[in-house]
């Protein structure tokens, strides 16, 4: 059986962990940004329409209304597929991106949980892949998330994702689009909860081996620290 305090520290890092990718899954099933813009029909001047996208990673809903035609009208659309559409291969690039990169983080939680789990049920003497293993891997989670909130940021705010699927669903009328405003929703925010968490994993793991290095160090002390009354013998 291992010791306490190894069962402690590797459980409490691979339960972390776990939340975690809770945070994350329940990130990437809800909405990640929502845009709004006001339309009108290519050649008038005359703004009085509105079209709002809340786009989620997979699925996204667009509502307009007055944009272009009259009343008002929405659409359920795949947001990958969506994206290719459009003219530019940039919004589609990043947004495929910021998917690999997430599987790619839980991937790599999974692998944290797993070496957590071993190393808290082996024996006191064998770490399989321990601190090293935990340290690769929910650093490369932790980096990787930074990663998607970047991307998904410049796609929103810099690229003209939001434009262009309004456009591609304007029933082929021409459109003007201005005032564009954009905001984050809860998903993108639980991709911050699931950076940090994996980050304190990394910590008790390393206050862990800390502790087993301290503790070494103690056992190993050289004789000259000996009592002498010892040393005699």
């Amino acid at each position: 059986m291992p010791s306490s305090n190894k069962m402690l520290f590797f459980i409490l890092s691979a339960n972390l962990t776990a939340l975690a990718v809770g945070f994350l899954g329940w990130g990437m099933s809800t909405g990640w940004a929502q845009t709004t813009m006001e339309c009108t029909t290519a050649g008038t001047s005359f703004f009085n329409g509105t079209a709002m996208i809340t786009f989620k990673l997979f699925e996204g809903i667009l509502s307009r209304s007055f944009c272009p035609s009259f009343g008002e009208k929405d659409v359920i659309f795949q947001v990958v597929p969506t994206l290719g559409e459009l003219d530019g291969p940039v919004p589609v690039a990043l947004h495929t991106l910021g998917l690999c990169l997430l599987a790619l983080c839980l991937l790599f939680s999974a692998g944290s949980i797993l070496i957590g789990i071993y190393n808290s049920v082996s024996n006191p003497y064998e770490t399989y892949m321990g601190p090293m293993g935990i340290y690769v891997c929910s650093s490369v989670s932790t980096i990787l998330s930074v990663v998607v909130l970047v991307i998904f940021v410049s796609n929103v705010y810099v690229t003209n994702m939001a434009e262009g699927v309004v456009e591609n669903y304007a029933d082929g009328v021409p459109v003007e689009l201005r005032n564009r405003s954009s905001e984050l929703l809860l998903g993108y925010f639980l991709v911050i909860p699931y950076t940090v968490l994996s980050l304190c994993a990394i910590l008790v793991i390393y206050f862990y081996e800390h502790a087993a290095y301290k503790q070494r160090q103690e056992q190993q002390r050289p004789t000259e620290d000996a009592p002498k009354e010892i040393m005699m013998y």
